[in-house]
């Protein structure tokens, strides 16, 4: 059984003097970043820190973060991702509520962590690292003499490698336990899925924050010894720059990045032939968005379906996927996440048993991808791995060909005069519109129903739409009772570090001061 370290080891072993990671004007080789990650085991572990040590890192997109990452899994520890645009009480509450033994912090979040540090107590190990680290010794300081060689060290396949905060879209975090059993599989579908020629490695592009999604797929690229291009963030033309660039193969983005590359007014221009896999996941697509963007993109287009308890790569729907004879499907397939990948078993099951193709329930998962259990939680770990299976709170269905369709979060259901209306269904009709750049649809409180619909909607820059437009538009596609009774209209939806659309920061705005969410 692989570690997850064996992946960036291969890279490291058939192309050492290549580049590993470029940020701006910086690189990495893979003989200096192996090296320097081998090196901050060995320091971790001279220093008293018995494999199982559990460390945050708070961190910009940064490669120097990610080498200290490889450097706690060679020691057998275990990473605690944490956001830098999360406020410092939550960083504290999710690095005690983990039990956290020290943090590893940039420079450039310094102040953010001292305020983290205030809330978290001040007796744990930390250590600032950076190009322009000042004051006490940094990380170079630290590592001093440490050998760079691998640390001979025997790990358990099944120790836990990362404990993940949940997205916390639909209520407060849980952290994930993720092995190095489960991340093998993950990294065995994306190289599945995301085929290359050996003379041909990879190019990704780390947009999204290595700390999620993006830091995962790039250990892929790592075992190809290929490259990974670090932003600092996914603004839409830096993106663009850097594919042309870099001659990037591949970059994971949620859809509402993709929707903002789509408005930009030189992307036609732009010589982006070097692109293989556009990977969109995190949240749904816009079925007429994902439309546009095949036509523009041309076949790279690639949807992963995973969740962090089990790590994106339950399914995928390839780029030849979504094309028939030649133009973008239209027969409903752009609507599935693809068919679920050899190493994972997916059901769809309600009350105990498996439903037939085209019923509707949850979307229940079993095999190594799925996590060992939420730290320090055995009540909910035990209410998501039921019989077997992880339920991923995911309701749909799959079509008697084996493509998975995801209808909505189960916690997301609003139920309306006694109807159950799933939001994703209301989104996929508003998004449409070619005046919608996102929406949110959610229940907000109503003295006779219960709950009513609710759009939240944001608009492309210099376009307009009534809200009366838009609750026509949704009775015409789908009937009265499932458009939306009110349309409000905001500058920005508030989202995650991953560009997720939070859905239940924008229910709670209803339901706040009432004594009843529901």
């Amino acid at each position: 059984m692989t570690l997850v370290t064996d992946l960036f080891d291969r890279g490291w072993k058939i192309a050492p003097d290549s580049v590993a990671y470029v940020k701006g004007e910086r690189t990495w080789t893979y003989d200096e970043a192996g090296r320097r990650s081998c090196a901050i085991a060995h320091r971790l572990l001279a220093q008293g820190f018995p494999p199982g040590s559990k460390f945050g890192v708070l961190a910009p997109n940064d490669p120097e973060g990610w080498i200290i990452v490889l450097g706690l899994w060679r020691a057998g520890m275990i990473w605690i991702p944490m956001n830098p645009a999360s406020p410092p009480e939550t960083l504290a509450d999710l690095f005690t509520g983990f039990d956290g033994d020290g943090i590893f912090f940039h420079e450039s979040l310094a102040e953010k962590f001292a305020a983290m540090r205030t809330s978290a107590g001040t007796g744990l190990f930390s250590l600032a690292f950076g190009p322009t680290q000042p004051g006490p010794p940094g990380l170079d300081e630290w590592i001093g003499d440490a050998p760079d060689h691998r640390p001979e060290l025997e790990i358990d396949p099944d120790s836990v490698v990362a404990i993940f905060p949940t997205g916390g879209t639909t209520g407060s975090p849980k952290g994930v336990m993720n092995t190095h059993r489960s991340f093998s599989i993950t990294f065995a579908h994306i190289l599945l899925a995301f085929t290359y020629e050996p003379h041909q490695p990879p190019v990704n592009l780390a947009a999204a924050p290595l700390t999620h999604s993006s830091g995962m797929l790039s250990l892929a690229t790592s075992a190809q010894g290929g490259k990974v291009v670090v932003l600092e963030r996914a603004e839409p033309r830096a993106i663009l720059q850097a594919i042309e660039d870099h001659s990037v193969t591949e970059v994971f983005l949620p859809p509402t990045v993709i929707y903002r590359l789509l408005d930009q007014p030189d992307l036609t221009e732009r010589d982006l032939g070097s692109l293989r896999y556009l990977i969109y996941s995190s949240a749904p697509m816009s079925v007429e968005k994902l439309r546009k963007a095949l036509s523009v993109f041309g076949p790279v287009l690639t949807e992963s379906y995973g969740q962090v308890e089990a790590f994106a790569g339950i399914s995928f729907l390839r780029p030849s996927e979504h094309f028939q004879d030649g133009v973008p499907r239209t027969d409903g397939r752009l609507a599935s996440c693809g068919r679920p990948y050899p190493f994972v078993r997916v059901e769809i099951r309600r009350d105990g048993r498996t439903l037939n193709a085209n019923e509707t329930g949850e979307i229940c998962v079993r095999g190594d991808l799925v996590m060992k259990g939420y730290y320090g939680n055995p009540e909910a770990t035990a209410e998501a791995l039921k019989d077997g299976w992880l339920h991923t709170g995911d309701v749909g269905h799959m079509d008697e060909h084996g493509y998975l369709y995801i209808t909505d979060r189960a916690k997301d259901v609003v139920i309306s005069g006694g109807l159950n209306v799933y939001p994703t269904e209301v989104e996929q009709v508003l998004w449409s519109h070619a005046a919608v750049q996102d929406c949110a649809v959610v229940g907000a409180p109503h003295p006779d129903w219960g709950e009513e619909l609710v759009a939240v909607v944001e608009l492309n820059d210099g376009m307009s739409v009534s809200a009366q437009e838009l609750i026509v538009l949704c009775k015409q596609r789908l009937g009265s009772y499932k458009a939306p009774k009110r349309v409000e209209f905001v500058d920005d939806l508030p989202r995650s570090v991953n560009g997720k659309v939070l859905r239940r920061e924008v229910r709670q705005s209803f339901w706040r001061g009432l004594e009843r969410s529901i």
